[in-house]
């Protein structure tokens, strides 16, 4: 008997915090005007997607005092944007970054539950850390958390989070028609909370809301990361491109949920993915050149090339060699308190294999840049696009898709018009919205009945260490 066809999940990242937006492009648009985010959710909620993903920018990029050649000027506030959003879409769910270091319990989940009311049950929390003393100066003097601090306090964050939104349950409220709504338990809302980064206590005041929490997202690939995905979240987020690396992340994550409880499908595994179109494999694979290149600008390729130097290259040209000296190894990193977890473990031996690569391929800085970062996930024909994504799907390497255009706004237009009728066609996408709430779009229990079926398992889930 053959096995099922796995429905496809797709959403929508906005492009601005990310080093894929091509600003050049005459068809670019603004990143912060609403028009660009109204476009964006519109398109998106017309292909029928999941939901739309802001992610976070709390800072500009910069090294040296200068922003990067590719970032955005200025991002507007994630729950702003959001609540906005939800005035000018009916069913797209709605997903913001929100960081767990630099925030309070109480704030993002008043935030969140009022999200959830005003969209009807769309919302959708990406719980994120930050290492970075960088950004952390906008926050906090010293800026920053040792790596095992920061999972403790983002795991101890969602539980408080957690306790807040279930202070009130549906059976505490009865609503009158005539005099309005009552309370019918005076605990409604209430909450104590003691532990080692949180000590508070009050009353909850927003309601129980359509979802009863918000879809939790989690995008972390260390191994505390897919550990806090396993015990806490709906939805990770992966970064593996290919079939073979996607497969192994989809395996060892998937295999964490049976400790907490928790059945395979009730985490999805959904990959960012980039995507080039043409007319023809060939028209695409040209176009997609065209694009990397677009993407990274002399300047660009050197700032890259210093995450790995540790060291000032501005005195090189992009379009000529390589260095000849080798990366400083320091904790004392060029991009300013970004050292504290450093991207590369040896950056000797990767700035040795990266010469070995440009000396055989001819390669200058610019183009080791564009041929070693990362490249546009699915490049083709719409038939080729969608025939790849459905396979990755189908193959357990993930579970859908968070499409990331290299246009604002217009570039996921392309994708909803010739890609989406593909994949409902071969009855692997939904042609049409068959509930309200993301939880419906996700196939998500509501937590109040998961809660009860976690109740009636014979054990309780085993904690890892964090």
């Amino acid at each position: 008997m053959s096995k099922p066809l796995k429905q496809i999940h797709l959403a929508a990242h906005f492009p601005g915090v990310n080093n894929t937006t091509v600003w050049s492009d005459p068809a670019a648009g603004s990143h912060i005007e609403f028009s660009s985010f109204a476009h964006f959710a519109r398109t998106a909620e017309r292909a029928k997607f999941d939901f739309l993903f802001l992610a976070e920018g709390l800072r500009l990029r910069e090294q040296g005092g200068r922003i990067y050649d590719l970032d955005v000027v200025g991002r507007p506030d994630t729950f702003t944007v959001l609540a906005a959003l939800a005035a000018v879409t009916d069913r797209l769910g709605l997903t913001g970054t929100i960081n767990s270091t630099f925030n309070e319990p109480y704030e993002v989940a008043r935030q969140f539950a009022s999200l959830d009311h005003l969209s009807g049950g769309r919302a959708a929390w990406n719980v994120v850390t930050s290492w970075d003393a960088f950004t952390g100066e906008n926050f906090r003097r010293g800026g920053f958390l040792p790596q095992e601090e920061r999972y403790s306090r983002a795991k101890e964050f969602l539980a408080t989070a957690h306790e807040l939104f279930d202070s009130w349950r549906g059976d505490e409220i009865i609503a009158d028609q005539a005099t309005g709504t009552f309370l019918r338990d005076a605990k409604a809302g209430a909450f104590v909370h003691q532990g080692q980064h949180f000590d508070i206590h009050g009353r909850f005041n927003v309601p129980r809301s359509p979802q009863g929490r918000p879809v939790i997202f989690q995008a972390g690939d260390s191994d505390e990361g897919r550990e806090f995905a396993a015990e806490a979240a709906d939805a990770i987020f992966s970064r593996y491109s290919t079939l073979k690396e996607g497969q192994a992340f989809y395996t060892d994550v998937k295999s964490r949920l049976a400790a907490y409880g928790r059945r395979p499908d009730q985490l999805l595994i959904l990959p960012a993915a980039t995507f080039v179109l043409g007319d023809t494999d060939q028209e695409a694979a040209e176009l997609a050149r065209e694009v990397r290149r677009q993407q990274v600008s002399g300047a660009t390729a050197i700032k890259h090339l210093e995450f790995v130097w540790n060291r000032d290259l501005s005195a090189y040209d992009p379009d000529g060699p390589l260095p000849e000296v080798d990366p400083v190894v320091s904790e004392d990193h060029i991009s300013r308190g970004r050292a504290q977890v450093r991207m590369y473990r040896d950056p000797v031996a990767i700035a040795r294999e990266w010469r070995q690569l440009a000396e055989a391929n001819r390669w200058s800085i610019r183009d080791l840049v564009i041929n070693t970062g990362n490249r546009q996930t699915f490049i083709g024909s719409p038939e080729t696009v969608a025939r790849t994504i459905n396979d990755f799907v189908q193959a357990d390497a993930s579970d859908g898709f968070i499409l990331v255009p290299h246009i604002t706004p217009g570039g996921l237009d392309p994708f909803a018009d010739k890609v989406v009728p593909l994949l409902q066609e071969q009855g692997v996408f939904r042609a049409d919205y068959e509930g309200t709430t993301l939880r419906d779009h996700l196939g998500l229990a509501h937590p109040d009945a998961d809660t009860e079926a976690r109740s009636r398992t014979s054990a309780p889930p085993a904690r890892a260490a964090s």
